[in-house]
């Protein structure tokens, strides 16, 4: 099993978040926040996750509070956001920090030294695609929107 596929995440519910039931699907990893510029994207990215959940795709979202504090609010209060404002059904985590000497373990993976695609998260709805294997095959821009054609066609390719 991969190092992506070994790690537990705890939910946004509390509950463990095992990567390894991801083995063998392709994965959207993608930072978010409640009270960005970008938050609009949730719709997107759910719209996503409906059209291709049934060939394999998960959309993993990552609240995390470290860009200009956009993420403030308590796990409850996330969730409760995300499904009034947006209807999500992708799985959430519970906050984590995407950088710095507390970036999570996930984050270290996806974009730490020796990473496939190194470097620092830039904003929120920074996306990280991995594939069936828990290799990471491309990073996205936040400003990559979730109906961008080069993003549907790396998700496409992973997922055939």
């Amino acid at each position: 099993m991969g190092a992506f596929h070994a790690l537990t995440l705890r939910g946004i519910d509390g509950q463990e978040l095992p990567l390894a039931s991801y083995k063998g699907k392709v994965v959207l990893v993608v930072n978010v926040a409640s009270k960005c510029g970008l938050t609009p994207q949730y719709a997107g990215l759910e719209a996503l996750y409906q059209a291709y959940r049934d060939q394999g795709l998960v959309i993993l979202g990552i609240p995390c509070n470290q860009f200009a504090g956009q993420e403030p609010g308590s796990e409850e209060e996330i969730q409760h956001f995300c499904s009034l404002n947006y209807g999500v059904s992708f799985p959430l985590s519970s906050k984590l920090d995407v950088n710095g000497p507390s970036r999570h373990t996930l984050y270290r993976q996806l974009a730490g030294e020796g990473a496939e695609f190194p470097g620092d998260i830039t904003w929120n709805f920074e996306k990280f695609l991995v594939g069936p294997d828990g290799r990471v095959l491309a990073r996205f821009s936040p400003r990559t929107a979730p109906d961008d054609p080069v993003l549907i066609q790396a998700i496409e390719k992973a997922l055939a």
